[in-house]
């Protein structure tokens, strides 16, 4: 079947959607909130091979952005080594050749939109969904600008703070706060005991430390500070960036290793923001409407699967709206190849991430644990963690009945 979407949210879960509708021979254009585009986030992430495999789906290549990173290396805040792992890459196995890749997020924005715009793909900046509804044969959106639009059917890719997650499930849970807070930067001319793409996870007394080289010299780092209670936005803006490196650096002062060099050497320090995930939504859809992405279950960064699920789900739904005969039947169908996986990764996004906010009492045996475990798994390669990296999407394979 073809389609007109209107697809809400211009970032990564709804510009590969509108990339893989079109794909499938179906029109999208792109309804984005902000009136600009995304080229100046500061952040960067790693895609894993599973959500390389699903961009590679729909023949989109990030060759050129980023980098390699297919191992990981995790220690304790006392120097110890607990482990070192491939890092995702168990789609190896299947000859596939595909290596996580860690990349700037705005370069990742960019490259998604100038594929999406080569493709013939609409964007509509400054159009924030207040409202929609369903017509006698589609879906009618309405927008904070006064504007609306129609089209077959409406995709919610509007992250986190969903509007149309509030439209299809006014009951729905919200965002869940996981107590940490996240920061990072880019530092230069500081020397660093790994070789360059090496994932560096570090479990320090009193906060988590992860830092990547690139190939050029730069080490790209996150920390997550604890943070029992919640801050609001306007606290989390008041922290200014000489502010951040000083409480990181605290953090750190009992730990072995380059935390305090890395910060120390990093010029600007990223605005903080808080970690969330959403727990199970019991409805994904309903009237030619449909939620994906971060709207649908937004998993904490712990584990580095957010974007990818963000990326599976927005090739699947196109899978299904290509092979099923109604609109209806190919939302039944997403929803049945994609909520177990999902929740799966969000229940294990946020246990990892509890290892991160443990008191430093507590920090020691789970040191022992995850040192214990990760010989094991190096022993017998069995990585309970497989299933997600493993997952592929072949976009010739038919949707089943």
């Amino acid at each position: 079947m073809t389609y007109t979407a209107m697809v809400v949210g211009g970032g990564i879960a709804g510009t590969t959607c509108a990339i893989a509708l079109h794909e499938a021979g179906m029109e999208a254009t792109v309804h984005e909130a902000y009136d600009r585009t995304a080229d100046g986030a500061g952040v960067y992430l790693t895609l894993a091979v599973n959500a390389l495999d699903a961009l590679r789906a729909v023949d989109v290549d990030l060759h050129g952005l980023g980098f390699d990173t297919p191992r990981i290396t995790m220690r304790s805040g006392s120097g110890r080594t607990l482990g070192e792992l491939p890092y995702g890459t168990g789609l190896e196995a299947a000859g596939d050749g595909l290596t996580s890749r860690t990349v700037k997020r705005a370069d990742l924005y960019r490259r998604l939109r100038e594929e999406a715009l080569r493709r013939g793909v609409r964007f509509e900046h400054g159009r924030r969904l207040v409202g929609a509804s369903p017509s006698d044969d589609g879906v009618v959106a309405s927008f904070a600008d006064g504007t609306t639009a129609e089209g077959d059917l409406l995709i919610g890719a509007d992250g986190l703070r969903s509007r149309t997650r509030e439209i299809i499930a006014p009951d729905a849970p919200g965002a869940r706060y996981n107590g940490l807070l996240n920061t990072g930067g880019y530092a230069s001319g500081v020397p660093v005991d790994s070789e360059p793409g090496m994932m560096n996870a570090i479990f320090g007394r009193r906060c988590f430390f992860a830092f990547t080289p690139h190939p050029d010299g730069e080490v790209w780092w996150v920390a997550n500070p604890p943070s029992p209670v919640e801050p609001t936005p306007a606290e989390l803006a008041a922290i200014s960036p000489e502010e951040w490196r000083r409480r990181l650096i605290d953090l750190f002062r009992d730990d072995k290793g380059s935390a305090s060099d890395i910060i120390g050497a990093t010029e600007k320090i990223f605005a903080g923001w808080n970690t969330y995930d959403v727990p199970s939504v019991p409805v994904w859809h309903s009237n030619r409407m449909i939620i994906i992405g971060d709207a649908a279950h937004a998993t904490a960064p712990s584990i580095g699967q957010g974007a990818a699920m963000a990326i599976e789900d927005a090739v699947v739904l196109a899978k299904c709206l290509r092979d099923r005969p109604t609109v209806a039947s190919a939302f039944v169908a997403y929803e049945g190849l994609r909520r177990e996986r999902v929740e799966r990764v969000v229940e294990q996004g946020r246990r990892t991430g509890g290892w991160k906010s443990l008191h430093p009492l507590a920090a020691v045996p789970r040191d022992l644990v995850m040192r214990l475990g990760m010989a094991h798994m190096a022993r017998t390669g069995n990585d309970p963690s497989r299933w997600i990296y493993e997952h592929h999407i072949d976009w010739a394979e038919r949707v089943p009945a």
